[in-house]
């Protein structure tokens, strides 16, 4: 790595002067030569402190603050210092004219760009190269097990056990080589930081059966599973963020949703909690209410039918269908969290008044009406009267009350009075 020294206010450009690319400054300025320049020939009118031009390859040599030439170090040493100065290492790529940095600075940047560029997999491969993988005992390879890997990094085991499973999951993908081909301190090509999320989990949950499910889920939502994972075993925060955080309450009841539509388990106790408590029970039948309106609204526009209060379905008029239309457009408007109950009984009600002016209007339909009312009213009275039997009464002293005989009685000549009312009106008579 090349060092420099800072040299003296004269010897720098401004930096409005620097010299273009590809042109070599003047030896008066007091910079070397770049490579490519004359190698073997000094320049003749080098002042005293200039040094003269590297060969192509080599770096290029320290200098005191004087000018003077310092030792070069070997590889892998830090340079001396100068007293009452620091060591300073030029960033590659840098003007060497603008900028020097610490050599601590440049170590830190340069292993900084390692992990941009490959993330969780440059501590993977220290596992990986240095931990002893099954089957394999301490005399047959230099390699140490996980918990003494773990003691010497004075981290957990199982901190050291996550990265050596993501290890193995991608070894067994292709992506990296097995543990038994990697040597202590041996260097590998390391595949991008954007992979190593889809082969490595933060949280030990993530193994078992229940994360595994998560992280599932997790990924076919398009979210990191470490996230899921993390709400996962923190019921109570979840709690927390429902009670204080509608959106988060929206989202929790969208997710229910969903999922009852697979799990009847969560159906019957989700029934089951809402049929204990009152404030639920009732919302629940305005709601059911209100669809029951809406549905009846909806089958006169898209089917062009409709049930008239006595129970028989006749086609819908032009005028009918597009009041009906119009209701069912603005309800259709409203927002999700919009009360539609209003708005469903206003068009109810709109539209079976409708439906009743077309019934009267039509004699026919009028007639048909009373027709179907009054054996809808005899099949209630038939079924009703079918279902009031004496047979488990044992003693009908126990149960005889004189307002059930009167009652009968009142019954009975109904019964007779109708019955000869549709005598009179057979055509037989």
């Amino acid at each position: 790595m090349s060092v420099a020294t800072a040299h003296s206010a004269s010897a720098v450009p401004p930096a409005d002067e620097t010299p273009a690319t590809g042109e070599a400054p003047s030896q008066d300025e007091g910079f070397w030569v770049e490579p490519g320049a004359a190698e073997d020939e000094a320049p003749a009118d080098a002042s005293a402190g200039e040094v003269p031009a590297q060969s192509s390859g080599e770096e290029d040599p320290a200098q005191s603050a004087d000018g003077e030439a310092l030792a070069q170090p070997s590889a892998g040493e830090i340079p001396a210092q100068v007293p009452g100065d620091e060591a300073l290492a030029q960033v590659p790529g840098d003007d060497p004219s603008v900028d020097a940095v610490d050599e601590q600075v440049a170590r830190d940047a340069r292993e900084f760009g390692v992990y941009a560029r490959t993330g969780g997999w440059a501590f993977a491969l220290k596992v990986a190269r240095s931990v002893r993988p099954g089957g394999e005992t301490a005399g047959e390879t230099p390699k140490v097990s996980a918990k003494q890997f773990a003691e010497l990094a004075g981290c957990s085991p199982e901190r050291v056990m996550r990265y050596y499973k993501a290890w193995d999951k991608a070894a067994d993908d292709g992506m990296v080589p097995h543990f038994e081909a990697l040597a202590p301190g041996e260097e590998i090509d390391l595949p991008d930081s954007d992979v190593w999320l889809s082969y490595y989990s933060s949280r030990s949950s993530a193994t078992s059966d229940r994360g595994a499910a998560i992280t599932a889920a997790a990924e076919a939502e398009g979210i990191r599973p470490t996230k899921a994972l993390e709400v996962a075993e923190n019921p109570t925060a979840l709690r927390a963020a429902i009670l204080a955080d509608p959106s988060t309450a929206q989202a929790a009841r969208t997710a229910l949703l969903d999922r009852l539509k697979e799990d009847p388990s969560l159906q019957t106790e989700l029934a089951r909690d809402i049929a204990r408590t009152d404030e639920l029970k009732k919302a629940v039948a305005n709601e059911t209410q209100a669809a029951s309106r809406i549905g009846y609204v909806r089958q006169i526009v898209e089917n062009g039918q409709v049930k008239t209060p006595a129970g028989q379905v006749i086609d819908a008029t032009a005028e009918l269908r597009a009041e009906a239309e119009r209701h069912l457009s603005l309800i259709d408007e409203l927002d999700d969290d919009e009360d539609t109950g209003e708005w469903a009984t206003e068009a109810y009600d709109t539209v079976k008044e409708l439906v009743v002016q077309t019934v009267q209007a039509d004699p026919e339909l009028r007639v048909q009406e009373r027709r179907t009312k009054f054996y809808s009213s005899l099949q209630k009275a038939t079924k009703v009267f079918e279902e009031l039997t004496l047979d488990d009464a044992v003693d009908l002293d126990a149960i005889y009350e004189d307002d059930m005989l009167q009652r009968l009685e009142e019954l009975q000549e109904a019964l007779n009075t109708c019955i000869s009312a549709l005598r009179k009106a057979s055509p037989g008579e």
